[in-house]
């Protein structure tokens, strides 16, 4: 080769290194849930059969975090959080080798807390192919180009909430859109995604409540913004923030809102929200029959068995379950006994509370709405087997949704019929949204256990993928390959014959 043209051929390989603008294509993941957090990937073709031993590309040990891959061109963006020493980071990691590229920490002044099943680095950072955005409730945001510099930052008041501020941000254009609901602060905003400059804020006036998760990730259509908010699901104008129309419901806010033709459909759930959510209480002479272990007609401290005043059947391995009725607020008089008045003044309490919660379900809405009091605007899908965390999928006029326990459900969209409600493999507790890749689904159980079934209303399980790790982040699929991320490692799997 000569001179000159190695001298080429040297330019060009930097070149193709430097972190130069790349253009999103279809395949990439660039948010959370993949293109306007969809959850469907454009892949024609993804493993079935993986694990820790079957079919690894390649796999990076990290610290924790629970946010979900960010893919874009060559490039994989995770956060992470380190304790100690309390340190929260920004990686990039290169999608062909399984390298980390660069590693940004981010020094946050305190390190925010929520349930035991939170990490402070459960967001998922976005990217346009220029940038990637980050943001943690510890924070706020920050932006990095390609190449770990850092280009700006919005740090904001230091998060406070039951659960933990999971919100991912997403880009949509010249805008940088989040959505935080805490304590300390409500409201959507939109910065430029150049400079981070705000510009635009809309106040959100709903109470905040420790059953408030808001962490739902906006998402676009035809210009509008639509925000699956604290009890309600709202649409704006993307470019100006302007109000177009509220739809009030039960709900925590929880999961992301998908697409359907003329619909928005939201997973809208409260922790009172079903029956199987409400347990039961015995009478009096029932409690007496079966926990009465001294005949003396009466309860004491040891003879309480727990009751629920709300509880998740299913995921009951998971921390912080649901709440329980304490003794001390059944013995009124604190005589260290419980007799009859006073356990049904404690039941009619706790039933008055129940009936305050409104029924929540699986709701489709219209995206264009002349009048925001007709009651046509919203469908009730569904009411049974609502998602707490995973986000529904939209596919070929089906919907499908997994809840705690692995009780998947298939509902045909445009009549609501519900066409199956099955257990995949996947039990206890769910956090990770399914994903539709290569014309199969994928579910995550928290355990670690990802079924793999066809689509369609003739379900079957094709396999059940072991990770030997709890999952709580989505996968992502790009090129053939999926992107499991565990409690400890980032995985990428791909079938031999596509590598």
């Amino acid at each position: 080769m000569s001179l000159r043209n190695f001298s080429l051929w040297f330019l060009l390989c930097l070149l193709c290194t430097s972190g130069l603008p790349i253009n999103i294509s279809a395949e990439d993941w660039p948010q959370f849930r993949g293109a306007n957090s969809s959850g469907i990937a454009s892949e024609t073709s993804a493993p079935i059969h993986f694990g820790p031993d079957t079919n690894v590309l390649w796999k990076l040990p990290l610290d924790p975090g629970h946010s979900s891959p960010c893919i874009v061109g060559d490039s994989i963006f995770l956060t992470t959080y380190q304790k100690p020493p309390h340190s929260l980071s920004v990686l990039c990691i290169d999608r062909n080798l399984g390298t980390v590229s660069w590693q940004r920490r981010v020094n946050a002044k305190s390190i925010e807390r929520g349930h035991p099943s939170f990490n402070p680095a459960s967001s998922t950072p976005t990217s346009d192919g220029q940038r990637v955005v980050a943001y943690f409730g510890s924070y706020g945001l920050i932006c990095f180009d390609m190449l770990g510099t850092k280009l700006w930052d919005l740090q904001m008041p230091l998060t406070k909430s039951y659960s933990g501020n999971a919100t991912s941000p997403a880009i949509f254009g010249d805008l940088v859109i989040l959505y935080r609901g805490n304590y300390v602060d409500h409201f959507l905003l939109a910065v430029n995604k150049t400079t981070g400059k705000e510009v635009w804020r809309v106040k959100q006036d709903e109470h905040i409540t420790g059953e408030m998760a808001c962490t739902a990730c906006p998402i676009v259509v035809d210009g509008k913004l639509i925000v699956h908010t604290a009890r309600a699901v709202q649409a704006f104008q993307l470019d100006t923030g302007k109000h177009l129309w509220t739809v009030k419901c039960a709900t925590t806010a929880t999961s992301t809102p998908v697409l359907a033709q003329d619909e928005v459909i939201v997973a809208a759930w409260n922790k009172l929200g079903e029956d199987a959510l409400r347990p039961p209480f015995p009478d009096f002479e029932q409690l007496v029959k079966q926990n009465d272990k001294n005949d003396d007609r009466q309860i004491g401290r040891d003879e309480f068995p727990t009751f629920w005043i709300f509880h998740r059947p299913e995921g009951a391995e998971a921390p912080q379950n649901g709440a329980t009725v304490r003794f001390q607020q059944v013995d009124s008089n604190r005589d260290g006994q419980i007799v009859a008045s006073e356990w049904k003044k404690q039941i009619a309490g706790i039933e008055r509370y129940r009936a305050q919660a409104s029924q929540h379900g699986m709701l489709a809405i219209k995206l264009n709405q002349s009048n925001p009091n007709d009651p046509t605007n919203v469908r009730v899908l569904d009411t049974a087997s609502i998602p707490e965390v995973p986000s529904p999928l939209s596919n070929n006029g089906y919907l499908y949704f997994v809840k705690n326990g692995g009780i998947l459900t298939c509902l045909e969209i445009s009549t609501g019929k519900r066409i199956y409600r099955m257990r995949t493999s996947g039990r206890g507790t769910h956090y990770a949204s399914p994903l539709i890749a290569g014309g199969k689904l994928y579910t995550i159980s928290g355990a670690g256990l990802i079924s793999v079934l066809t689509l369609g209303p003739n379900p079957k399980i094709l396999a059940t993928n072991d990770m030997r790790d709890e999952v709580y982040a989505s996968p992502a699929v790009v090129d053939g390959t999926i992107y499991v991320r565990t409690h400890a490692t980032l995985y990428a799997f791909k079938h031999p014959t596509k590598r």
